[in-house]
């Protein structure tokens, strides 16, 4: 049941979202032209450099898809996660409460942003124009696109979470958020050491985008299990955070019924 609920909820964002067409395709068009713009500048630095580190321009190309197709699948299923640290601050979680369904994932899938339909075609299109396509990639491109928004919605949820103890908390989360998405677009050999921990804990770029491109460019099933388990972890993390934050709610007075 929980499942049709959702279809039905997002498939109502969607409607909603299409009504404004003009403005729908507007933000979409934006999103994916910046997104073109952006991966220009690594077009140009590898017109005078073949190779950077193992990594081509195409190597690139992928990486740069999968990050941005993963952020734009969850900008459209869960458009709400970037607002969620302001509704708990604000009390507005108050009439999802009276729900008997999961009130993170109401709170998150309560409205879809047009912009990610933007993300999502310019890095398919990314994908495309890579030279990397083959049998394989388009078998696994959707599994590396789902493993990526999986864990960025987490870590995003996880971080928004943090309001629960400390209040306003927006514009810190949002300088997070920014440099997470900007890690995730730089290939991995390009940081050392220290920074690679990083990836793979606070800033988890390497579960974003860099073992979901992996697993596309060189398919290893020890890559695919390291990838399923952050998914997991985080995933995991980002539940515990909301569930155990929930318990230090303060109700906002707002309670009402939704349909």
């Amino acid at each position: 049941m929980r499942h049709r609920w959702f279809g039905r909820l997002l498939a109502t964002n969607l409607a909603a979202s299409f009504a404004l067409r003009t403005a729908f395709w507007l933000q979409a068009a934006l999103m994916a032209l910046n997104n073109l713009m952006f991966f220009c500048f690594w077009w140009v630095l590898f017109t005078r450099f073949e190779e950077i580190r193992g990594w081509a321009v195409g190597d690139v190309a992928v990486l740069f898809g999968v990050a941005a197709a993963g952020y734009g699948a969850t900008a459209v299923l869960f458009g709400g996660m970037h607002d969620l640290a302001r509704q708990i601050d604000d009390g507005e979680l108050d009439p999802l409460l009276t729900q008997p369904k999961s009130v993170l994932l109401q709170a998150i899938a309560s409205r879809t942003r047009p912009d990610g339909w933007g993300d999502i075609v310019s890095g398919l299109v990314l994908v495309g124009i890579s030279g990397r396509v083959d049998a394989t990639t388009i078998v696994l491109l959707p599994l590396a696109i789902v493993l990526s928004a999986t864990v960025y919605a987490s870590a995003i949820v996880a971080l928004h979470c943090t309001a629960f103890w400390f209040g306003r908390t927006h514009a810190s989360i949002r300088t997070l958020s920014d440099m997470l998405l900007t890690f995730s677009v730089y290939p991995p050999h390009l940081f050392g050491g220290a920074m690679k921990v990083l990836f793979f804990t606070i800033v988890p770029a390497a579960f974003v985008s860099h073992l979901p491109v992996a697993i596309v460019r060189e398919f290893s099933w020890p890559t695919l299990g390291l990838a399923l388990l952050g998914a997991v972890a985080y995933g995991g993390i980002a539940l515990f955070a909301f569930h155990r934050g929930l318990r230090r709610y303060e109700s906002g007075n707002r309670f009402g019924v939704r349909g």
